[in-house]
């Protein structure tokens, strides 16, 4: 059964050297950019920060310890800063310029395959993959007066000019740094995969510690093309950067909405991606009539749903949520740890929470709201199993550049195979009420019937209307395992007095029951 959870709250409750992190409250000065020999066309004097983290070391005396390093916006909001991993593992990151961090994603660690260790001045031993050096720091508001730059994926042709924004360290004080700019030429790609450049010194001066996690620009396009990382170590002027494509593979997992806003060229299922063909029409098959056998492709798709639907039943993962109506912005944002044990779902509010509730997923303070239930799973488990549900194949389509499969489902109401659930809080109690309703939607799968999308459509009788939800899937690298689907993004609206009320959800942080993975930047035609 699908449940969809409801809620009316009718009460009134109303590798360079430094690690980076930022500190509390920090004096950083944002001085004026130095002089290069380019002449910049784009402001990255309000894209690309200073990270600072200082802590007092007790010893025989109290010693202060700086860490430093560069991030840069992501979004045109900045609302998440981009960095290394090799920084952002060795921090504890609280805030920049003053604006909490709610989030940390990692886009490498020593679980990879392909992870080496490296070392870096002044750093330890760290065991990660060079060309996915990436972390998101993600904020609880966005940072003021700072936005993103453009972004391009096209591969840099040798000789291409380019120019270094950073804030590598110029003497013994790790606040007062400035921006600096470094023209150089690209010479082409390392063994490891990370882009390589030679630079022109600064005002006489060379790319230093501090400056990991500054951004290369194209400077004829101005637009990003990697992310510094790493420098040669015995005085030659080179500088190594992870490929932008490494960044859009990464967001894809961390943000799919975001991803595509920012690389549309990227083969990424949205999240809020329309179904590709209209409602579809089945004839009624009585309880008595004899119901004609499934076409083989058919057949396939319900056993392919049905075996991740088994492959979810145990799993924890973190899974935020987004509350909102209309075309605003989210009226409330939380994250909760999810623990899948059986098939049976337990929220714990993330990362703090000492509670557990199990019986429904989370409810947002607000009057009038709707949220995800496990339609990441029930979905899969409905067109596996139940035979009240129609299904037919469409015509195959091609979205984001990738050949698919579409299937249509659908179920009248006295087939029992989609319900409806309303709760209304009246703080003393709750009512809820449970209706069977009609439902369709489309299953899109690879050529070898692997889920990637999955979506749904009520036919509410009440007050509200015009529900909708659809559920996306990606691909999951434990270390010593096989690769198994999992839910990527989840999403929700329907209709209640004239008013759309939407819920946004994204997965991230998987665990397999202690031992801990990481999920590889990855796109639909990875499993072939």
């Amino acid at each position: 059964m699908i449940y969809k959870k409801i809620l009316l709250l009718l009460a009134i409750f109303s590798c360079l050297g430094c690690i980076d992190s930022a500190q509390e409250s920090s004096p950083e000065s944002d001085r004026a950019l130095s002089s290069s020999p380019a002449v910049s066309n784009w402001d990255f004097s309000t894209t690309v920060v200073p990270l600072t983290e200082l802590k007092k070391k007790v010893g025989y005396g109290i010693e202060l310890q700086a860490k430093s390093g560069t991030g840069f916006c992501l979004d045109s909001a900045c609302r998440f800063i981009v960095t290394n991993y090799h920084l952002a593992a060795q921090s504890q990151l609280r805030r920049i310029k003053g604006d909490k961090v709610v989030q940390t994603y990692f886009a490498t660690g020593p679980e990879d395959d392909d992870a080496t260790v490296n070392v870096g001045l002044g750093m330890p031993k760290l065991k990660y993959t060079l060309s996915r050096d990436l972390a998101i720091f993600e904020l609880r508001q966005p940072l003021r007066r700072y936005h993103g730059a453009p972004f391009s994926l096209k591969d840099l042709q040798v000789g291409r000019e380019v120019d270094i924004y950073a804030y590598p360290l110029e003497g013994v004080n790790p606040i007062r740094r400035s921006l600096m700019r470094f023209h150089g030429t690209f010479k082409g790609d390392d063994a490891t995969g990370l882009l390589t450049f030679d630079y022109d010194l600064s005002d006489n001066k060379a790319l230093r510690p501090g400056a990991s996690g500054g951004i290369v620009v194209d400077s004829k396009t101005q637009q990003i093309v990697g992310v510094l990382n790493a420098l040669e170590r015995y005085g030659k002027h080179i500088a190594f950067a992870v490929p932008i494509q490494a960044l859009a593979d990464f967001l894809s997992k961390v943000d799919p909405s975001l991803a595509l806003l920012l690389f549309p060229s990227a083969k990424i299922i949205s999240p809020e991606s329309p179904d590709l063909y209209p409602r579809p029409t089945f004839s009624h098959v009585g309880i008595l009539e004899h119901r004609p056998q499934e076409p083989s492709e058919v057949r396939m798709l319900r056993t392919s749903a049905q075996l991740l639907a088994d492959s979810m039943r145990n799993f924890i993962a973190v899974q935020t949520f987004a509350w909102g109506r209309g075309d605003h912005e989210p009226s409330f944002e939380s994250a909760y740890e999810v623990r899948v044990m059986d098939g049976s779902q337990h929220f714990r509010e993330y990362p703090d929470g000492k509670t557990e509730s199990a019986e429904h997923g989370p409810l947002p303070p607000l009057n009038t709201a709707m949220s995800t239930g496990a339609e990441w799973s029930s979905l899969p488990a409905l067109v596996g199993t139940d035979i009240g549900l129609k299904i037919q194949q469409a015509a195959d389509a091609v979205v984001k550049g990738q050949q698919i499969k579409v299937f249509q489902y659908w179920a009248d109401p006295e087939d029992r195979a989609c319900q409806f659930l309303t709760i209304v809080d009246y703080v003393l109690f709750t009512r809820k009420n449970v209706s069977s309703v009609a439902c369709y939607g489309e299953v899109w799968t690879d050529k070898n019937f692997n889920i990637l999308r999955m979506s749904e459509h009520l036919e509410l009788l009440g007050k509200w209307k015009n529900y909708q939800g659809v559920v996306t899937y990606g691909w999951l690298h434990p270390r010593n395992g096989a690769p198994q689907l999992i839910p990527l993004t989840i999403s929700n609206q329907a209709e209640f007095k004239k008013q759309i009320y939407w819920c946004r959800g994204r997965f991230t942080n998987y665990q397999m029951f202690s031992t801990r993975v990481e999920m590889k930047a990855a796109n639909v035609e990875e499993q072939q």
